[in-house]
């Protein structure tokens, strides 16, 4: 769809979102309160920063994609998922689905290359550093890009992931301290689906869909919490462009 016919109708976009829950099969009614600095994707202002963006390419795949993590520690497993998906990489084989072949969050630890990384046990209990979310997308034969915020600058992160959102075929996840940017608590992970330059606010497909809903994020405050230090590595969190080998 065009430009200005968006934005001549109230093209209703987050029912791709709605649409997309049901189609997993689950739809969550109530989230969790935003604090005043971020914009809830399923709101008017929401729906229009995306209508109004030129950094939107990534948005339509991963709402096909968009899912809901298993377990409170599997933030990586199921981004990373949305953008095996999306990025159409061969797929193990899912009983349930047979003869299809789809990325789960229960097949995705069937490559023995992915558990040798960490095993799902040891994902379920604490999560996964900014690094192992590079080893875990390596062992599917993507390339990916890690960078620690400590590494490089706001600047660049801004210019570096508008663009690659500007762009199909290559994805974005990013790495975060929830309560810098005012959410409930501690480290997450999720993909980024859009920027609008305008407002300077990237959308977040937040894949912890019974907490809070995809949000708009100044980019600011979107560095501020990546820059924070990860207890496990001793690194910062940071960023991840991914792309197909």
């Amino acid at each position: 769809m065009n430009n200005i016919l968006m934005k001549n109708t109230r093209f209703p976009l987050k029912a791709l979102i709605i649409g997309a829950c049901v189609a997993s099969g689950t739809v969550f009614a109530k989230t969790l309160n935003l604090p005043q600095n971020l914009i809830a994707f399923n709101s008017y202002e929401g729906e229009k920063l995306l209508i109004e963006s030129q950094s939107r390419q990534d948005f339509f795949p991963l709402s096909m994609q968009f899912i809901t993590q298993n377990n409170q520690a599997y933030c990586g497993v199921a981004s990373i998922v949305m953008v095996l998906n999306g990025l159409q990489i061969p797929a193990p084989e899912t009983p349930e689905y047979s003869p299809h072949r789809v990325f789960t969050q229960e097949n995705f630890f069937s490559n023995e290359a992915t558990r040798k990384v960490l095993a799902p046990e040891v994902v379920s209990r604490m999560g996964m550093t900014l690094e192992q979310i590079g080893q875990f997308l390596a062992s599917y034969n993507v390339k990916p890009k890690v960078y620690h915020a400590a590494d490089t600058s706001l600047e660049d992160f801004r210019k570096q992931a508008s663009e690659n959102l500007k762009q199909p075929g290559n994805f974005v996840l990013v790495n975060y301290l929830r309560k810098e940017i005012g959410q409930e608590k501690g480290g997450h992970i999720s993909p980024l689906a859009a920027y609008n330059q305008q407002s300077d606010r990237f959308l977040i497909m937040d894949v912890s869909r019974y907490k809070y809903p995809p949000v708009w994020v100044k980019t600011a405050d979107l560095w501020k919490a990546m820059a924070t230090p990860d207890s496990t590595s001793g690194k910062t969190r940071g960023f991840v462009f991914v792309s197909r080998n």
